[in-house]
């Protein structure tokens, strides 16, 4: 998970050490005339205030709302709203509160440097898609309901696209003078999308607009394409590997996207919907969908029993072939400067899926724990309550924020001082578990000895 602070750990307790002592004996020296905090410090930025976080305590609760509707709340769902991290709008539809959207935008970083690790190159298409593109292509009936539809002020048909095949070859089509020498194409987005889901549940892990990442590849040949369909797979492999997340590449079906091959990326939990069959003698992993029913053993080494487990879908993949390209005329030229018509890939991940299937996967009943990289602050240092007998020790925690941050420069702007000093130290330890940050440090009465010492909680390990 690529914790922030695990090693270098002993270097901030050092440093903090050295720190807390110069603090100590500088105000023992002058107890009237107090020293400041050094400039330096005091220009790296802010300190940054829970108090002035936008988590209000009204939306903390599971709404009335859901309740109403009988939707069945997840584990997910029900901490982040219970942490003020999401709130729901309309059913499917959520406000991604400040500190989720810190989690979405890292959360796309992250992808950016995995897809364009292997050639993507990141656009933007328009959501509103027109209704011509799809009834080309022959999806605008076979999606059915679950493509969200509207007609302009013209009475002319649009759809807010739920994935993008017909937009993103109508463009390559257009590019008239595509040459075999600039194959392999990789063109990614992170964009919202739409589904007109019949029954919106779970948060986040299902709803009717979210967050994908959608990447379509064109190359000269079949084998080209099966190598990038490889690539892609193994950066989605990586990727998972980094967040620390239990990823399975199972066997799927192609679906109304269609195409030649398809493989999904599921993180087994109880609470998936979709069913899994993995052999326990090979590597051998699909959906239920694409096995018989009256299949027993496992189709590729013959000798494996299957075991039926559930998963939550966070990524899929297709080979599309010729299927759109043929359709649109997206063609490239080849070295004997004739016209050939590309060969196809689609890639999809589901950013906010990801985001609640590991908060599903990796939290307790009453706490988010995050994927190291994905927690929206790194650092909660907690000063005494304001009123008791070492109030004094507030000081130290402000200036235990800035020096976090001058000895790891990378966790600017990832370290957080509870000012909240009205409440006990439990109260806010509480609120920090529910939270999820990965470190916590409280600054209590053994910081004010000779010797300083605090008490530094990780929040995956619980000490």
């Amino acid at each position: 998970m690529e914790p922030v602070m695990q090693l270098c750990r002993p270097r901030v307790l050092r440093c903090l050490r050295r720190h807390w002592i110069i603090q100590k004996r500088n105000h023992s020296d002058c107890a009237e005339h107090p020293v400041p905090v050094s400039s330096q410090a005091r220009n790296i930025r802010p300190t940054l205030l829970v108090s002035r976080l936008y988590q209000p305590t009204n939306l903390r609760h599971v709404g009335q709302e859901s309740r109403l509707q009988g939707e069945m709340t997840c584990k997910s769902q029900r901490l982040m709203q219970q942490a003020g991290l999401i709130h729901p709008s309309n059913p499917g539809c959520y406000y991604y509160l400040p500190a989720t959207v810190r989690s979405i935008e890292k959360l796309v970083r992250v992808i950016d440097q995995e897809m364009q690790g292997i050639g993507g190159q990141k656009l933007d298409m328009p959501s509103l898609c027109s209704a011509d593109l799809w009834k080309t292509s022959e999806r605008w009936d076979l999606m059915g309901k679950e493509l969200l539809r509207l007609k302009d002020r013209h009475e002319v048909d649009h759809c807010l696209a739920p994935t993008h095949e017909e937009a993103v070859t109508t463009l390559v089509a257009n590019h008239m003078n595509l040459s075999y020498k600039q194959l392999p194409l990789l063109l990614y987005q992170i964009t919202r999308k739409f589904r007109d889901e019949p029954r919106p549940k779970f948060g986040l892990l299902r709803g009717r607009e979210f967050y994908m990442k959608d990447m379509y590849s064109f190359d000269v040949s079949e084998e080209a394409a099966y190598q990038t369909y490889e690539s892609v797979c193994q950066a989605y492999s990586r990727l998972f590997a980094r967040l620390g997340l239990p990823c399975v590449q199972v066997q799927a079906d192609t679906g109304n996207i269609g195409g030649k091959l398809s493989h999904e990326f599921q993180l087994p939990a109880d609470i998936g919907e979709d069913r899994l069959l993995v052999c326990g003698n090979c590597s051998f992993s699909a959906n239920v969908e694409t096995i018989s029913s009256d299949r027993a053993g496992c189709p590729q080494c013959k000798t494996g029993t299957l075991v039926e487990s559930k998963g939550i879908e966070v990524g899929h993949t297709f080979y599309l072939g010729k299927k759109y390209s043929q359709i649109f005329n997206a063609t490239f030229t080849n070295a004997q400067s004739k016209p050939v018509v590309t060969e196809m890939g689609c890639y999809g991940l589901g950013v906010t899926r990801i985001l609640a299937a590991s908060i599903e996967v990796l939290s307790t009943e009453e706490g988010i724990r995050w994927p190291g990289l994905l927690a929206p602050y790194q650092v909660c240092v907690l000063p005494p309550k304001k009123g008791s007998k070492v109030e004094e020790g507030a000081v130290l925690a402000d200036n235990l924020v800035h020096t976090l941050v001058e000895a790891l420069p990378h966790l600017r702007g990832e370290v957080l001082l509870d000012d909240r000093t009205q409440m006990t130290i439990g109260k806010r330890l509480k609120d920090a578990g529910k939270l999820g940050y990965p470190y916590v440090v409280v600054v209590g009465e053994s910081a004010l000895e000779e010797t300083p010492r605090f008490e530094v909680i990780c929040q995956q390990t619980g000490i």
